[in-house]
């Protein structure tokens, strides 16, 4: 891996949290994720399962992570199966976890290969009243494929058909949702290497340059920066490109006079950034775009105040929802008579901010977290305001990552990356 080694403590702590929340005499299975082919012999590169790298630091294919707090064998309470490495395997793909190596990662002191997975299993079984399984419940999932989880799962229920089966993703929405001071720490890298990216490209933009040349600084400063890339797809959207909400083609030029709306953040050791600035293409915002863009900043800014402790994400946007119409008032956008008319499920605001504007941050770009629990210290959250205005040629979106604290304002992860008009200007010309 690109990263430096993570403390396992982390890992530990993890588990343990985890396990402090299952049924008595109950086991949990995590397994790694495929690599995906493509055709022929080719394969995407490969990303880990999130819940088995937040439990256990590893980061290969071909892993399983058991944890069985009341098992009678102290030695099998946590458990890594991982694919057997040897000098073949070294020098055709590259070193792979030893036994030593994966103990130092994630803190486990028992680890078999693969190969002993199904012996090992069925004197667990054995001992367990209880499995639980892990599915993707996250509310945006939307998966067609049969990942190896998927799999797995179907081996274990249909091995061990009498056993009770519970769920480990409500555990995990509410452990992952929390951050701990390291997870925060990591979240920290990488928002300051999408920061380092968006410098860059400050001093590239300018008429004429096409938006997979910007896209192609990007990555280029994120790997120069232990980056493995965009944490996800990057939507680099100039004039009215801006307003495709999720528009990842990047292959239009840049004319003078549009704004260029960026939607890029760099991972670090899979832990995620979500980044927006528009800037403006030629280096100078006109009157219009800047009236449009600080109306946005101010939302944003009022829209940061109120990630608090106690606060309902539902009603949390439905507040941000009343910050808008009045700035969108004050633009012409909407007259006092559209606010009136409005229908309440779909207020008039809602024309020029279809979408919401916070979300949970942390190994994924859209982290777990209940929507319906009160937020929480710790929990990292985006602020991203926008108006789209297709009828003027330009969309603005502003977004920053931010830490929820115990009392008082969050902590902005991304407040050295520049954000007021003339700042972006400045360092533009």
């Amino acid at each position: 891996m690109k990263y430096s080694p993570i403390d396992s403590s982390l890992f530990i702590k993890n588990r343990k949290n985890f396990g402090s929340k299952m049924k008595p005499n109950s086991l949990a299975v995590f397994n790694s994720n495929d690599i995906y082919p493509i055709s022929a012999d080719s394969t995407l590169p490969f990303q880990q399962h999130r819940d088995i790298f937040y439990l256990s630091g590893v980061d290969q294919e071909e892993s399983i992570l058991v944890i069985f707090p009341d098992c009678p064998k102290e030695k099998h309470r946590e458990i890594l199966f991982l694919k057997e490495t040897n000098e073949h395997i070294a020098v055709w793909e590259g070193e792979k976890l030893t036994k030593e190596k994966a103990f130092e990662v994630s803190g486990i002191k028992t680890v078999y290969w693969l190969q002993d997975m199904e012996r090992i299993m069925f004197e667990l079984m054995t001992q367990c009243d209880t499995v639980y399984i892990n599915t993707n419940e996250h509310y945006r999932a939307n998966v067609e494929v049969e990942t190896r989880e998927d799999r797995y799962t179907k081996w274990l229920k249909q091995k061990y058909p009498a056993h009770n089966v519970a769920k480990s993703a409500p555990i995990l929405q509410h452990l992952r949702s929390v951050k701990d001071t390291i997870e925060i720490d990591l979240i920290q890298k990488a928002c300051n290497i999408t920061e380092k990216g968006f410098k860059r490209i400050l001093n590239f933009v300018k008429p004429g340059v096409w938006e997979y040349e910007i896209e192609a600084e990007y990555i280029h400063e994120f790997i120069k920066n232990k980056s493995k890339g965009f944490a996800y797809t990057p939507i680099v959207a100039s004039g009215n490109n801006a307003n495709v909400l999720h528009y990842i083609e990047n292959n239009k030029q840049c004319k003078a006079g549009d704004l260029l709306l960026m939607d890029v953040g760099a991972e670090y050791a899979n832990y995620s950034s979500d980044m927006t600035r528009t800037i403006p293409v030629s280096g100078k915002f006109s009157e219009r775009q800047k009236a449009v863009y600080n109306a946005v900043l101010r939302v944003k800014n009022e829209a940061t105040k109120m990630l608090v402790p106690g606060t309902l994400w539902e009603a949390y946007h439905i507040e941000v929802g009343k910050i808008m119409t009045s700035e969108l008032l004050g633009l012409g956008l909407l007259d006092k008579a559209d606010v009136q008319n409005e229908n309440p499920d779909w207020p008039a605001y809602k024309k020029y901010l279809m979408h919401g504007t916070s979300h949970h941050m942390g190994l994924d770009t859209h982290d777990y977290g209940i929507l319906t629990e009160p937020m929480q210290e710790n929990m990292v959250f985006t602020v991203e305001p926008a108006i789209y205005i297709p009828a003027e040629g330009f969309g603005i979106r502003i977004e920053d990552d931010v830490v929820i604290q115990k009392s008082g304002a969050p902590i902005n992860l991304m407040k050295n990356i520049p954000i007021e008009v003339d700042e972006i200007e400045d360092l533009m010309n």
